[in-house]
């Protein structure tokens, strides 16, 4: 115990500095990657690294021997696997509230259109999903719809989700100002779902934002609630304003 409070005696305010940023840059990544399929991919490196401290331990020579070679490329794997959540948080930062107010822009038209078809879809208790593309490009998904490549207008989005319609089945993909595919299949969320009032569009929409960082609109047929689904997180019960205000770069505000 002596030693440990000498020891802290002489960490200075720049050594605690330096290690509360690392430890703050720490915790936002694995909350990034918390509800993501890449949080499985972490787990499964570090078995690899408590694997190479046993083997250290136990003296299997062979076996440190592999994993020290399997090491010396692990940066470039990590990097080409969590590409995805890399582009993601660098995103993010960009979207920062001082960074959004040094690059501030008159919100573009397609927005206005977007939110005048998903209110007119609620009023009209019609059910649907509008998945929009931000740095993951979503064109694997895309192949299990019909490709549209149309551009968004409040007219187009309640045609497609009107009842017994031949695209009103399953989720539509926007990239930009265009809709790029309509009766999508999206995955369903692979984490239990204590709220049971969520239906299927919402599992679908919450297992597409943990694989994508998509923002995945859900307007619900039972309901006629709007709701935003971003990284896993969703905020129900959605205002056009509110929901204007998160697809300009609001901060989600999960329950």
């Amino acid at each position: 115990m002596s030693g440990l409070i000498e020891w802290l005696g002489t960490v200075d305010l720049k050594d605690g500095l330096q290690v509360a940023l690392v430890a703050i840059g720490v915790y936002f990544l694995l909350r990034m990657i918390a509800r993501t399929g890449a949080m499985h991919i972490l787990s499964g490196m570090l078995s690899f690294v408590a694997l190479y401290f046993v083997a250290r331990l136990l003296e299997l020579d062979l076996i440190v021997y592999v994993l020290q070679n399997l090491f010396q490329y692990g940066a470039i794997a990590a990097l080409i696997i969590f590409q995805p959540e890399l582009r993601s948080g660098l995103a993010r930062l960009g979207r920062a509230r001082p960074v959004r107010f040094l690059t501030t822009l008159e919100q573009p038209a397609h927005i206005d259109e977007l939110v005048e078809g998903i209110e007119r879809l609620s009023r009209g208790r019609i059910g649907a999903i509008v998945a929009i593309e931000r740095d993951n490009k979503l064109e694997e998904y895309a192949e299990t719809g019909t490709e549209l490549h149309a551009r968004i207008s409040a007219d187009l989005l309640v045609s497609i989700f009107a009842p017994y319609t031949p695209l009103h089945d399953g989720a539509i993909l926007v990239s930009g100002d265009t809709i790029i595919a309509a009766a999508v299949i999206l995955p369903l969320t692979q984490f239990p779902v204590s709220d049971r009032s969520l239906g299927t569009r919402h599992r679908a929409a919450l297992g597409l934002s943990e694989e994508t960082d998509a923002l995945v609109i859900v307007v619900s047929e039972e309901t006629s609630s709007i709701s935003l689904v971003e990284r896993g997180r969703i905020e129900r019960n959605l205002t056009p304003e509110r929901l204007r205000a998160l697809l300009a770069g609001a901060p989600l505000q999960a329950e």
